[in-house]
């Protein structure tokens, strides 16, 4: 025990040799971080006691001195700390991570998912910027923090140990890692592996590729929407935007749908979904077309193609709540264009990635663009991400995905 350090509830002192840095907030600023918030933004913070290096562990305090949690610091960034530990007698060894990775994965287990899922969720599951994948018997990791980074051999160690994978494939190929001061990295961490694998989704084969695809490989969380969409595609014609590599296609095609186009502007993501249409029998009815989506909607618009169904799920129009004002009018833009494709009596079917584009944002969009495309719009079904995606109460950017159905007449 030091006879200096800070001392804990209880009456336990803090080695410092574990903790380098005491961070301390300004007054009222602890109320996010004790109903759960891991984020520790630097201009809450009132001192920072200690010396050490980014990506260290940090002990946070309230104003009056009161200990908060443990987490990694980094004056490179806006989110000073991110905090991982609750209680102070628990150390960040591999036999906390190990125990959070699997209650993470127990969890998931316990409701129903085998093949391919969302393993470890940041934040939600109290190992901040982490993200571990499932993909049938690889796993595909994504790590965003100078914390976390520093910790990467560790995390492998433990992933290995807990569920003995084929491989472990990286995709920190993200922007936000820059703002960490870290490089984008992307590659095989450990085995000799293909990273084209084969996953079950639905009932569904699908080719997912750890490489190149999006994000770890897949869209995981809107697997429960897909399989939501098949209600509507009975014998219906169906046009899926911004298709990715073709999960709205293939739900819409087991569904019974008579007709499905899959529109994209990627014509290696078009590959992918006729080769799982292929892999699935749905070849007869699945069609690609390449191109911008916004201009070929206008297209449809004047070929008058009418659509039973029309899928909308774009990428994120913003990752900023600079840009929620224009991501607003792309938006409204494309889904005026969507509701006039709508056949009366069809539906929509759209969707929004960003955490900046609220929910009740989302809805004023649509009210306005059902208004200026001039029909009558009602909301059917609200979703979210799936629960293999689970979003903290404390933390709205957990809650991020907007999944509306629309019934326009």
């Amino acid at each position: 025990m030091q006879k200096n350090s800070p001392r804990f509830p209880g009456g336990y002192l803090l080695k410092q040799e574990e903790i380098m840095y005491q961070v301390y907030l300004k007054r009222n600023e602890d109320k996010r971080i004790r109903a759960g918030h891991a984020w520790v933004y630097a201009n809450e913070v009132a001192r920072i006691e200690g010396k050490g290096k980014n990506g260290e562990l940090a002990a946070i305090y309230d104003f009056d001195g009161n200990f908060l949690g443990k987490g990694y610091i980094n004056h490179l960034s806006k989110i000073l700390v991110r905090v991982m530990i609750r209680d102070a007698d628990t150390a960040a060894d591999k036999a906390f991570f190990k125990a959070r990775i699997k209650a993470a994965n127990d969890y998931r287990l316990r409701l129903g998912y085998t093949d391919c899922y969302r393993m470890v969720f940041g934040e939600a599951d109290g190992l901040p910027a982490l993200i571990v994948d499932k993909y049938h018997d690889l796993l595909s990791v994504q790590i965003l923090s100078l914390g976390m980074e520093q910790n990467k051999d560790v995390i492998i160690e433990a992933l290995c140990e807990l569920f003995a994978p084929r491989g472990i494939y990286e995709r920190s190929d993200v922007a936000v890692r820059e703002k960490e001061g870290l490089p984008l990295r992307k590659g095989a961490l450990y085995g000799d592996f293909d990273p084209t694998v084969i996953v079950e989704e639905n009932g569904l084969k699908m080719l997912v590729d750890l490489e190149g695809g999006q994000k770890t490989g897949y869209f995981l969380d809107q697997k429960e929407n897909r399989f939501a969409l098949r209600r509507y595609a009975k014998d219906a014609r169906v046009l899926d935007c911004f298709c990715n590599v073709g999960g709205f296609a293939l739900n819409a095609a087991a569904g019974g749908a008579r007709e499905v186009v899959a529109l994209d502007i990627s014509e290696k993501a078009l590959a992918d979904v006729r080769a799982n249409a292929e892999l699935n029998g749905l070849s007869d009815r699945i069609t690609t077309e390449c191109g911008d989506v916004f201009e070929v909607l206008r297209r449809y618009r004047a070929e008058g193609q009418r659509f039973d169904v029309v899928v909308l799920d774009p990428p994120a129009f913003t990752k900023s709540a600079a840009d929620v004002k224009a991501a607003c009018r792309g938006y409204k833009d494309i889904n005026i264009l969507g509701m006039k494709l709508v056949e009366h009596g069809g539906f929509l079917v759209t969707a929004s990635c960003s955490h900046y584009m609220t929910a009740p944002l989302f809805e004023k969009m649509l009210r306005e663009a059902a208004y200026e495309s001039g029909r009558t719009v009602r909301m059917v079904e609200v979703k979210t991400q799936a629960p293999d995606h689970p979003a903290l109460l404390a933390a709205e950017e957990t809650t991020y995905l907007k999944f509306y159905v629309l019934h326009v007449e």
